[in-house]
């Protein structure tokens, strides 16, 4: 498999999410993104097995190659696009030692810290008011959200950090 890691952190650290519709000078990236999910699945699963943590870091590795749509698009184009999506995904997770299909309760636990990161996004740089993130994203624990607050910040340096992240993962792994 030609999947690398610097690869998905070049491609994922200039893919804007929001369709770039952010506040800031630079768009926020589903590098960035993934770096957050990574960190709040952290939280609500304390205790949660290395890999599983990298399955939030690589939740959405897929878009390094088919890019971040929007849900309404994703839904216009149907089943295809997520017959794609899980072909990818398991590409990248086996490439990385991870199970191609994650168990249920992971997935949900990831898919649960990716709606908190969406709340925090929406409200702090998509100009969503709390009660506006509520209605689409769910109400979050407060306390999960303590002390998280998204700084954009230049493609390079995400990418990096993204990098060393799933660096630091790897080294953890059995």
């Amino acid at each position: 498999m030609d999947i690398e890691i610097e690869d998905i952190a070049h491609g994922l650290a200039f893919v804007a999410r929001w369709n770039g519709q952010t506040r800031g000078d630079f768009a926020y990236s589903v590098a960035e993104h993934s770096l957050l999910v990574e960190e709040i699945f952290a939280r609500l699963v304390p205790g949660a097995a290395v890999k599983w943590r990298l399955a939030a870091l690589l939740h959405d590795a897929p878009e390094y190659v088919i890019g971040d749509m929007i849900s309404p698009v994703k839904s216009a184009i149907g089943p295809a696009y997520g017959e794609l999506d899980q072909r990818l995904t398991a590409a990248v997770h086996l490439r990385f030692g991870l199970p191609a299909m994650l168990p249920v309760g992971i997935k949900k636990d990831i898919k649960r810290a990716d709606r908190v990161s969406a709340w925090l996004e929406a409200v702090q740089i998509a100009g969503f008011s709390s009660a506006e993130a509520d209605k689409f994203f769910g109400r979050p624990n407060r306390a999960i959200l303590q002390g998280l607050e998204i700084r954009l910040r230049p493609p390079a340096e995400v990418r990096a950090d993204y990098t060393a992240r799933h660096r630091d993962l790897m080294a953890l792994m059995p």
